[in-house]
């Protein structure tokens, strides 16, 4: 049986996953530089350590209702391929390893504009979490596509 690890963050109220692999690290907030003509989801960019990384503010990429960043306010720095990118999430709380059997596939109810970057959802001690798709996320589709 194979166990995978996510990173798990809070938005909302609710919990999300992404794996662990994809995770570079986890920064508190930071002054974010605003880029203009940008997708309304793209927060800016941010100067960490040198490199310059996007950061997407994952509540208005969801869908979610604005909410000012706060001293729990967490962005994930993200590696995907060639892409380093930041996710702004209300909190990130811990790792948690899931087992295959507690992995089910999302149901597709595309009434939500979250529910297309949900990949599957996983299930822990009673909690629900949704593990995102980073390549919807991200909106990395259409650059595959191309």
């Amino acid at each position: 049986m194979s166990i995978s690890e996510f990173v798990i963050f809070k938005l909302n109220g609710e919990f999300y996953g992404v794996d662990i692999n994809n995770v570079e690290n986890i920064e508190r907030k930071m002054p974010i530089t605003r880029v203009p003509y940008t997708k309304n989801f793209i927060k800016g960019v941010v100067n960490l350590r040198g490199n310059v990384i996007p950061v997407i503010d994952l509540r208005t990429r969801f869908g979610i209702e604005y909410k000012e960043y706060d001293d729990e306010s967490r962005i994930l720095i993200i590696n995907h391929k060639d892409y380093k990118v930041g996710m702004i999430a209300d909190s990130s709380s811990e790792v948690l390893q899931l087992e295959e059997t507690d992995i089910n596939e999302a149901p597709s109810i595309k009434n939500r504009t979250s529910d297309a970057f949900i990949k599957s959802i996983g299930k822990n001690d009673g909690r629900i979490i949704m593990l995102i798709d980073l390549i919807k996320v991200l909106g990395l589709e259409e650059e595959e596509n191309e």
